[in-house]
């Protein structure tokens, strides 16, 4: 198997840049990412970019936000009381936090320090940005059961096979 397909498992080496040029992300030296196609586990705009592709092709993609972490949702930016945080802390804009809610752990970002009011954005950090990748394909494969046990575990799946997020 030399092309990318739905169900394949695919190696790539990337950076993620954004408009004004700045590095945001960039797989390790000799650490390509890994993944199973058609399970979600990247952005849409670079996943749809991948499909069809070959081992050891090179190409960069521009993704707009809408398919990579989605517009800014003005709903996602809330005010909190400083008593929701810890006392002894100096809240900086930036800062971020994780909160655990019923359906699992949500991380936001400081926006705002006013008196007793914190305005935090729970919108991913990336989203609203444009996002331009360079990727190489290193591996092209078909999955195997250790991969789609990874795939279930990075889920918190059962390996039941109706988890949700995860094909089976």
């Amino acid at each position: 198997m030399n092309t990318v397909q739905n169900d394949a498992f695919v190696a790539i080496e990337y950076t993620l840049t954004l408009g004004s040029g700045k590095i945001v992300d960039k797989s390790s030296a000799g650490r390509p990412l890994g993944i199973v196609m058609g399970n979600g586990q990247i952005i849409p705009g670079l996943e749809r970019a991948l499909l069809g592709r070959n081992l050891g092709d090179v190409f960069a993609v521009d993704v707009p936000a809408a398919d990579g972490y989605g517009d800014v949702d003005e709903e996602m930016i809330q005010t909190m009381t400083r008593k929701n945080f810890p006392s002894d802390m100096e809240l900086q804009v930036d800062m971020v936090f994780q909160a655990q809610t019923p359906h699992g752990a949500v991380s936001f970002r400081v926006k705002e320090v006013a008196g007793d009011e914190v305005v935090v954005d729970f919108n991913h950090p990336l989203a609203g940005e444009n996002l331009h990748f360079d990727v190489k394909v290193v591996e092209v494969r078909e999955t195997t059961e250790e991969d789609l046990r990874a795939l279930h575990e990075a889920h918190g799946c059962d390996g039941s096979h109706s988890c949700s997020g995860c094909h089976g």
